[in-house]
């Protein structure tokens, strides 16, 4: 994911994009490697300012600033 948003900022001059959207299970595993990494974060529903959504209708995306989806696989 963070390599995902580096490209997406150096691509679309430091904009954020609209939000990451994943699984509940792709979520749970985000989660628990962000624990398992020591992470003190109380907030597990956004990544370095992103929102996440949980849709399980999804690959794994990032839906960047101008709306294209990028599979985070």
């Amino acid at each position: 994911m963070t390599e995902k948003l580096s490209a997406h900022w150096k691509a679309h001059a430091n904009a954020y994009p609209q939000k990451f959207l994943m699984t509940r299970a792709q979520h749970a595993e985000y989660v628990r490697v962000l624990k398992l990494c020591g992470s003190n974060k109380s907030d597990f529903f956004t990544h370095m300012g992103v929102p996440i959504e949980i849709a399980e209708d999804t690959p794994g995306l990032m839906v960047a600033a101008d709306g294209v989806e990028v599979s985070l696989l």
